[in-house]
Formats: structure tokens, C-alpha cells, sequence
């Protein structure tokens, strides 16, 4: 698995999950629970992580280039 953002906001880490998933690309948040749960862990650990698959960070990375900021 590749992170390939990380974000302070959950809602920006599941914006970025449907843009991948509407591209084919399957796309995670391995700290969603624990961030719901605790939402202070999410700066302690420097963001919320969105991961994809290996082979599919470089294409992932040029879909959310073109997001534009929230």
C-alpha cells in the first residue's frame, strides 16, 4: 500500500476516495475508525492517511492533482 495524501479533515480523506473509486482506482483510509473514535488522533499522527495499491499510486496521485482544494 501507497499513501498518497494525507489530510487533517476526514471528509477530505473520503472526498478523495470517491474521486479514485469513480476512476476505477480502490482507495482506503486504514485510520478512519480510530480517527472517528478519537477525532486528536489524526494531528498527533501528522494527518489522515488515503492509501491505494502500489501499482496504482502514480495514476491516483495525477487524479488528485486536479481536485481542487476544498
Amino acid at each position: 500500500m501507497t499513501t498518497i495524501a494525507n489530510v487533517n479533515l476526514l471528509i477530505e480523506a473520503h472526498l478523495i476516495r470517491a474521486a479514485l473509486e469513480g476512476s476505477g482506482i480502490a482507495a482506503y483510509i486504514p485510520d478512519e475508525l480510530t480517527v472517528q473514535a478519537a477525532s486528536p488522533y489524526a494531528f498527533a499522527i501528522g494527518g489522515i492517511r488515503v492509501q491505494v495499491e502500489d501499482d496504482d499510486a502514480t495514476a491516483a496521485r495525477e487524479i488528485i492533482a486536479v481536485i481542487p482544494p476544498a
